[in-house]
């Protein structure tokens, strides 16, 4: 049975969707239906769905920072109501797409090519992903720049670009720098989707890593690698889901 997810903030629009897929794929089980893009992030690490609807325009993160995220783990589908100029982009890129209203015929086209590429790699969608960021209205949504945390008994304003890494930890989240360290109450999920993406790349489910900070990787066998870093004594473990990031 095929795991599925669909992420659409529109109510009924991802009831349709969910409709349509029962209707037209009754093998596939629908494993995530999130309405923003943080909970679809989210729910992709729990799941791990093989095929996945995301809406390009959402809450938190969009749908085309979700698919930078998921990489080449997941068959991607966008739902969209851009423009020709979307429609040409994807088309180009050999990418799957819904235009809303999302229409039964088209979506029965859809699944019909996804079904059939299941036995095979996710496409890489590297390039037009960084062309559509870039390109579309509202398809990258403003980055944090500083970040209030506590430290001690002060209240700090910390510019981004110091932290190391973001470590969640119980109640709290761990802000490290060089030579010390804050804690904010922002869930890692909800940072995620303040952060700039190409900057803080997430390593495992509790931590992301500022690239700039990372000084090599290691291998410590077939499925397992940390990340050393500049700045910093500290060894963070790379959890399977990630390990795509560090590939040669």
């Amino acid at each position: 049975m095929t795991r599925v997810m669909i992420a659409e903030d529109e109510p009924l629009m991802r009831e349709r969707l969910a409709g349509l897929l029962a209707t037209q794929w009754p093998e596939a089980r629908v494993v995530v239906l999130a309405e923003n893009g943080n909970d679809a992030w989210d729910g992709f690490l729990e799941h791990e769905p093989e095929v996945v609807f995301l809406d390009i325009r959402m809450p938190g993160l969009s749908g085309l920072e979700v698919a930078e995220r998921i990489g080449d783990s997941a068959h991607v589908v966008f739902v969209t109501a851009y423009d020709q100029y979307a429609v040409e982009a994807f088309d180009a890129g050999a990418v799957d797409y819904l235009l809303k209203p999302v229409q039964p015929d088209r979506m029965e086209r859809a699944l019909a090519r996804i079904r059939a590429k299941l036995n095979q790699p996710p496409a890489d969608l590297g390039d037009l992903l960084r062309h559509l960021k870039t390109a579309l209205p509202g398809a990258r949504s403003e980055k944090m720049k500083w970040i209030k945390a506590t430290v001690g008994k002060q209240i700090r304003l910390i510019d981004v670009d110091e932290v190391l890494f973001f470590q969640s930890d119980t109640k709290y989240t761990r802000v490290v720098l060089a030579g010390s360290e804050a804690l904010v109450r922002i869930p890692l999920k909800d940072l995620l989707g303040g952060l700039d993406g190409e900057r803080f790349w997430q390593i495992h489910r509790a931590t992301l890593v500022n690239v700039r900070a990372i000084a090599a990787v290691e291998r410590l066998d077939a499925e397992r690698m940390q990340v050393l870093l500049r700045g910093s004594d500290e060894k963070l473990p790379v959890s399977r889901t990630f390990t795509h990031l560090f590939r040669d």
